[in-house]
Parts: C-alpha cells; structure tokens; sequence
C-alpha cells in the first residue's frame, strides 16, 4: 500500500465494487461530471472497467482509496494514459460522499505525485478537471500543480458544455514533502 498522511492507496478488492458502484457511478450527476463518457447504468456482477481492474490493461493503474485510521474505503484514484516514453501521466479520483471536504483528496493526489514521479520515474502529471470542480483545482495547486490553460467548453455534461481546467506539474517543480 502506499501511504500519505490521511489515505492508503491499495489494490481494489471485491468488496470495494458494491461500494463505489452505488455512492460513485449510479449517482448520474456524480458520474456525468466524473467521466468524459456518457453515464449509464452498471449492471451488478459485469466486468465494466470504471469498476473491476484488469491488470493486464498497459498505462491504467487503479488504486482504491482507504482511510489510515480504520481502513475505511472512501474513493478510487487512478494514474491513467501512462506514457513510458514521454514519461508523462494523468490523474483522476472519486471520493465517496462520507469522505468529502476532509482534505483526502489533497492527500491522494500527493501519493499519487510520489507513486508517478518516484515509483514511475515520471518526468510530469497532469490533471483535466471541470472548470467548477473546485475542491479538485484546490487539491491540485495545494500539491504544486500549475494551470497550464483552459480548454473551452470541452466537456458534454448533462445537456451542457463546461470548460475544463489543465493543470501539470514537472518533477522538478515538485516538493515530495508538500503532503
């Protein structure tokens, strides 16, 4: 597992897919906002992607978020379009509900930063979020991020297009003990 102050980031376990299924991808507005694909129902028990890892998938590395303190599960985070020959990388990740607004995200994004850079030996990470996503632009300045451009209204969400926010950060620009 790799660790930051609050989240241990793990492999996704059986039991985690219930979970994340019901507070994270059939919720429409969450998932709509979450995916650059549209939203539809995951049937219980099928092997959708956004849910069961396939470990033999190349540059897509999911991890389930757990709490420190009790092992609580409380989201996903994935380094995902893994360029081993630019050295370069994407983040995501989805908390639960429960666990919003209790600076885990701050904290997955910077183990996510420790496994890409030092794990990886990635040279930059990059983050697309939705303009409003206000709690993922500030977990992403908070780890050293910087808004590199705004691509315009370049995400369909629920019957409008939003402008999304990208944001990079080179490995000599990051602070390892920023977390």
């Amino acid at each position: 597992m790799l660790r930051g102050n609050k989240v241990g980031l793990r492999a996704r376990h059986e039991d985690d897919i219930p979970v994340l299924r019901s507070e994270l991808y059939d919720d429409v507005v969450n998932g709509s906002r979450a995916d650059g694909r549209p939203w539809r129902p995951i049937t219980p028990g099928s092997k959708d992607s956004r849910l069961v890892v396939d470990d033999t998938v190349e540059g897509h590395v999911p991890f389930s978020v757990v709490e420190l303190d009790g092992g609580t599960l409380v989201g996903t985070a994935t380094l995902w379009g893994i360029d081993n020959h630019n050295r370069g990388a994407h983040i995501g990740l989805g908390l639960r509900p429960s666990a919003r607004g209790k600076g885990y995200g701050t904290d997955v994004v910077a183990v996510l930063c420790h496994y890409g850079f030092v794990v990886r030996g990635l040279r930059r990470l990059q983050i697309e979020t939705l303009s409003d996503n206000t709690a993922m632009l500030r977990s992403a300045e908070r780890n050293g991020f910087v808004r590199e451009g705004v691509l315009r209204s370049s995400a369909w969400v629920l019957g409008e297009f939003l402008d999304e926010v990208l944001l990079g950060l080179l490995v000599e620009d990051w602070k390892q003990d920023s977390r």
